[in-house]
């Protein structure tokens, strides 16, 4: 176990350190989005934690990933205690997403073994009962499980930020590890009617892409940051109510809003490492269309510039 946390500590630090040398001072400041640009606002925070994953069900309820311990988290409501809820069988733990049925997907292996993720494929992904987190098997062979979202009939796609490969889990349990061959994909969402898998570009040619998923050998860039125009190093993404990508600079805690290709917006400026955002669910607790975010550091935060009372979590 002892190897397991030093092992997903030391991938930690190693993602911080990494994102921190794509920062630059910048060109030209983006504008702030209309309407938006209020203060953020910590609503939990787990000391010792880095955070990589971020969901919410249909109650409300928020769950969150450890690199660190490989721990599953669940928040009943801004201001509530993080209960741990359960914990992955192999370290690393990293996406979270749904399958149709209401189980919690929770992606492992997004430690230090992502470096070598597309050689050795050890990563893979568990169910969780998030009410009781009894853990069960679900797919393993992939290169990472940094980003995860699932389409309307289960299939499942997962990123590698440090690699090259996205891989699918076809609705029968088949893995495709080699789905498609994308350098450094981080985060992963599906557009309404599963035509497109969107994901940030983090370490090779920073920005956002969108996927085709009949067509994998033909990404289409949306926001090219490779120009030094602004910090680099985009992380975890979603989509708001009309398919427009909404992520986070990590380096900066920037959340913006990518408006049309090529063009975007400050939502908010939230806490430095910032590594996912992503929009709540239901009437109550985290709920649909407030906007949060977590960090490397162990915080779960609220950016009202974001709000958009259509948006929700993704889920089939």
């Amino acid at each position: 176990m002892a190897t397991r946390k030093s092992a997903a500590f030391a991938c930690a630090v190693l993602t911080a350190a990494a994102i921190s040398a794509f920062t630059a001072a910048p060109a030209s400041a983006a504008p702030v989005c209309p309407g938006a640009g209020q203060p953020t606002a910590v609503v939990a925070s787990l000391p010792g934690t880095a955070l990589e994953g971020l969901t919410v069900d249909a109650a409300g309820r928020a769950f969150v990933t450890d690199l660190v311990s490989g721990q599953v988290f669940r928040i009943d409501a801004p201001g509530a205690p993080a209960v741990p809820i359960a914990r992955v069988p192999s370290g690393g733990a990293g996406a979270l997403a749904w399958l149709p049925d209401g189980r919690l997907l929770v992606g492992y292996g997004a430690d230090a073994r992502v470096i070598v993720g597309d050689t050795v494929r050890s990563a893979g992904i568990v169910t969780v009962d998030p009410n009781t987190g009894a853990v069960a098997p679900f797919a393993a062979g992939l290169s990472a499980a940094d980003g995860m979202d699932v389409a309307h009939d289960g299939t499942v796609y997962a990123t590698n930020d440090f690699g090259s490969l996205v891989g699918r889990v076809y609705p029968n349990g088949a893995v495709q590890a080699d789905w498609a061959n994308f350098p450094s994909a981080n985060g992963a969402v599906l557009n309404r009617d599963d035509s497109y898998l969107y994901v940030s570009r983090t370490f090779v040619n920073p920005g956002v892409s969108r996927i085709p998923t009949d067509a994998p050998w033909a990404p289409q860039s949306l926001l090219d940051l490779s120009g030094g125009d602004f910090l680099a190093a985009p992380d975890g993404l979603t989509l708001d109510s009309v398919e427009r990508p909404v992520l986070p600079f990590n380096p900066s805690g920037q959340v913006v809003r990518v408006d049309a290709p090529g063009q975007y917006c400050v939502l908010g400026f939230g806490p430095q490492m910032t590594s996912e955002v992503q929009y709540g669910r239901g009437g109550q607790g985290f709920s649909a269309g407030r906007l949060f975010g977590i960090t490397f550091t162990g915080l779960v935060y609220e950016i009202p510039g974001g709000f958009d009372p259509d948006a929700r979590t993704a889920a089939p």
